[in-house]
């Protein structure tokens, strides 16, 4: 009788070690094997996040964000122009994005922001201009972007500011206009704050490249 009613209690403690060992596998990969754009792009193809719940689901966003902190800005540009995103995005709640959001902010993202911030107006909309510009190249040059376009498919293409709101940041600065965004448009807006950083830590605005 005794060993009846422990049989469902163990069973549930058995479970909880199994999701433990999974969580804790897939952080570890992350953390120490070298992740690439293609890993990521996989991932995001293989899991389907709106069939999953409590602590899978948990895990699942963890292992990504884990993936996509592991690459250089480079390898994330690459990784960010996968079609699945606004997949993620789209089954992903409010307090998920922004957890989300906030677990994956490149290193350096906060001095990137207070730089930003130094520049004159006219700097910091060609700065957004030139950030926008090499998106678009990177996106076109992508061949799983393009495969997904001749598919019909939906893409996670750069999101391009209007020329309105490029003048708004200009005029108010990245870090207001980011602050004051909801988490779905940080969302879209991360590959262009990626680039944002790619671009004032190469130098290359002051080429125009």
């Amino acid at each position: 009788m005794l060993s009846e009613r422990r049989r469902p209690l163990l069973y549930a403690l058995g479970c909880m070690v199994v999701v433990w060992l999974l969580a804790w596998g897939g952080y570890s990969l992350a953390q120490h094997t070298r992740v690439t754009a293609e890993q990521v792009r996989a991932y995001l193809r293989a899991t389907d996040l709106s069939r999953l719940s409590g602590p899978a689901r948990a895990e699942a966003l963890r292992t990504l964000a884990a993936m996509l902190n592991a690459l250089s800005l480079e390898e994330r540009r690459a990784a960010r122009l996968d079609r699945e995103w606004p997949r993620w995005f789209a089954v992903m709640t409010e307090s998920e994005r922004s957890q989300f959001m906030d677990a994956t902010l490149p290193t350096g993202f906060h001095q990137m922001l207070a730089a930003f911030e130094q520049m004159p107006a006219t700097k910091r909309q060609q700065t957004i201009d030139n950030a926008v510009r090499r998106l678009k190249r990177a996106r076109e040059q992508d061949p799983g972007t393009e495969a997904a376009e001749a598919a019909d498919a939906p893409t996670n293409a750069p999101p391009v500011l209007t020329a309105e709101q490029r003048q708004q940041v200009a005029a108010i600065g990245l870090k207001a206009y980011y602050s004051e965004s909801s988490a779905q448009t940080k969302a879209e807006l991360a590959p262009l704050l990626e680039e944002l950083q790619r671009v004032m830590e190469s130098g290359a605005i002051l080429h125009g490249h």
